[in-house]
């Protein structure tokens, strides 16, 4: 497929974290770009205001006219579609050009310079990272990403024609399209595995993906991972983060490289993970032959990507703090990193679980990891792309917690419960709606304080 030869792109799936930064790159080149998705979002809104025409309801009379002529028209598909969408089908039986978003990212990004960032963690904000350095330091780069990056507020970072960043993404084997010059791993914890079936086939496929990488120096990985790579971490790895302080809610540390110790680098991001993801893009970055001082600049004035650890209120005696985190170990670094940060607080998680199927393939582990906060409170399971599997509900995890301070909450009772509540750091975790209720939830406490 030829892309010059495309004149329309139709995304079914449109508001989805990733088909957004494609549609956006696709209008960013002059091409024709509509879509359809379930539901409207801030994301879908965003679109719109940028000139992207979107509808809500799987009809075909709602396509227009240019995107049905199958010479020039492209059709993009997110994995969550389900199997008897309308359009999706009338495309797949006329004969239209239908790609799934990872196979069209591995078109854009096979002529390029690719940078992949792939892992069950940390990928949005690694690549957010890289792309950040990369760009800032004056690189041609467009940098493809999972997550709205502060500052930037868009998940698309440059327009740049030689140089490409990518989230790798493991889920259905996605990251297998892609060409990588250089990657990155970040962690390999089980995850998917109502697609994977095991954590052995999912070992198995990112090995695959690190495979890709033809120069073993350029492959990247962290601590303990059954694979061949330059390791990075913290206080260990050929690329390590060392002598760490906190000053004034900043991380300040020496980068040791294999060539050079790059000193007092400063970080707004907390959490041990992130100084992690920060050492990733930083080894990735020299590689590339990017200057050190460039990517200290770079590191400091880095300002997150939102809805990870995102501060949404910042004052003496209340902090509201949105996190994504939707598996076990991405909560244990938000608690981690609250703990680190405010360990004399009353702290107060409110949980939304994401997926019936995850819920109940980590249900130990999460009940493990909330049982940490000293407050909890739960909402329903968001089901996404699922149907309700018996047996598995919030009420089933919640009497799993290890923790007096547990409740079970209504969305249309968090406003209620906000209000009452003496604790001073309040966090809202989840990667379904509950994003959502962000706005209205800064807005209660901001009335409150």
């Amino acid at each position: 497929m030829e892309l010059n030869q495309i004149h329309n792109v139709y995304f079914i799936g449109i508001g989805g974290i990733g088909m957004s930064a494609l549609a956006r790159y696709f209008k960013f080149i002059g091409k024709n770009v509509a879509g359809y998705d379930k539901t409207p979002t801030h994301l879908t809104d965003e679109l719109k205001a940028e000139g992207v025409s979107i509808h809500f309801d799987d009809k075909l009379e709602l396509v227009a006219l240019e995107f049905l002529n199958k010479e020039n028209t492209l059709v993009v598909v997110t994995p969550a579609v389900p199997k008897n969408h309308l359009q999706w089908n009338y495309f797949l039986q006329n004969g239209f050009e239908v790609k799934k978003r990872a196979e069209v990212l591995g078109i854009i990004t096979k002529d390029t310079f690719c940078f992949a960032v792939a892992g069950t963690h940390g990928k949005t904000t690694t690549s957010s990272i890289l792309g950040h350095i990369l760009y800032q330091s004056g690189v041609d780069v467009t940098a493809f990403l999972g997550g709205i990056v502060e500052g930037y507020n868009t998940n698309l970072i440059g327009s740049g024609k030689t140089v490409t960043v990518a989230e790798a993404d493991e889920f259905d084997r996605s990251f297998l399209h892609l060409h990588p010059n250089i990657a990155c791993i970040t962690s390999m914890d089980a995850d998917h595995l109502d697609i994977y079936g095991d954590t052995a086939s999912i070992e198995a496929s990112f090995r695959e993906f690190a495979d890709k990488v033809e120069d073993k120096e350029h492959l990247f990985i962290t601590g303990g991972l059954p694979l061949k790579g330059i390791t990075v971490g913290v206080n260990s790895g050929q690329f390590s983060a060392e002598n760490i302080r906190i000053e004034n809610g900043w991380y300040v540390f020496d980068a040791v490289t294999p060539t050079e110790t790059i000193t007092n680098l400063r970080f707004g991001l907390p959490g041990r993970h992130n100084l992690t993801n920060a050492m990733l893009a930083l080894a990735m970055a020299k590689t590339y032959g990017v200057a050190s001082a460039d990517i200290a600049k770079a590191l400091e004035s880095f300002q997150g990507v939102r809805r990870r650890f995102s501060y949404q209120i910042k004052k003496p005696g209340l902090v509201y703090v949105d996190d994504y985190a939707h598996h076990p170990t991405e909560i244990d670094a938000v608690y981690q990193a609250v703990t680190e940060l405010y360990p004399n607080d009353k702290v107060l998680a409110i949980f939304q679980p994401h997926l019936y199927s995850r819920t109940r393939d980590f249900a130990d582990g999460f009940a493990r990891s909330l049982s940490q906060f000293e407050n909890i409170a739960l909402l329903d399971i968001y089901p996404a792309r699922e149907q309700p599997i018996e047996g598995v509900t919030s009420k089933w995890l919640l009497d799993m917690i290890q923790n007096p301070n547990k409740k079970l909450v209504e969305k249309t009772d968090v406003a209620g419960l906000l209000k009452v509540t003496d604790a001073t750091v309040i966090v809202t975790i989840g990667a379904g709606d509950i994003g959502e209720m962000v706005p209205d939830i800064k807005r209660i406490l901001d009335e409150k304080n």
